[in-house]
């Protein structure tokens, strides 16, 4: 099975959601968390923080990183490994291939006219909502 993984990032004022726009298919021109796959023997947890380091310019030094779910797609043969985090400081982004944005964390993520995913990202935000509600977590 092939594995990929999807970064959530979140700005340190937890205001605001680092996406990106895709410029090929699947979901071109849709905005995106960033991510993507996995290297034979790689462990996910480096996956995502190689991933996210290549296509923003954030490093583990910016970020630390909560496994969050996996998505199984059987049919396409994949896992979606979901990971998300907060910023501690204010970062300078560099653009791999995709644009950058930071979009309002209060979005409906659930909108298919802009938003990747069939819906999967509007879980994934209120997943996310979920947690910090139950950590009683604030930043």
């Amino acid at each position: 099975m092939k594995t990929a993984n999807l970064v959530v990032v979140l700005d340190k004022e937890n205001k605001f959601v680092l996406l990106c726009k895709r410029r090929k298919n699947p979901y071109k021109g849709l905005l995106n968390f960033v991510g993507g796959k996995l290297e034979p023997d790689e462990d996910s947890a480096a996956a995502a923080y190689r991933e996210l380091r290549e296509e923003t310019g954030i490093t583990d030094a910016d970020i630390s990183l909560t496994h969050l779910m996996d998505l199984t797609y059987f049919t396409w043969d994949l896992k979606l490994e979901v990971f998300f985090g907060w910023l501690n400081k204010s970062v300078s982004l560099k653009e791999e291939v995709n644009e950058l944005l930071w979009v309002d964390k209060e979005q409906n993520y659930f909108d298919m006219s802009h938003f990747a995913g069939e819906g999967n990202m509007g879980h994934i935000m209120e997943q996310i909502k979920q947690y910090e509600e139950e950590q009683a977590f604030s930043h």
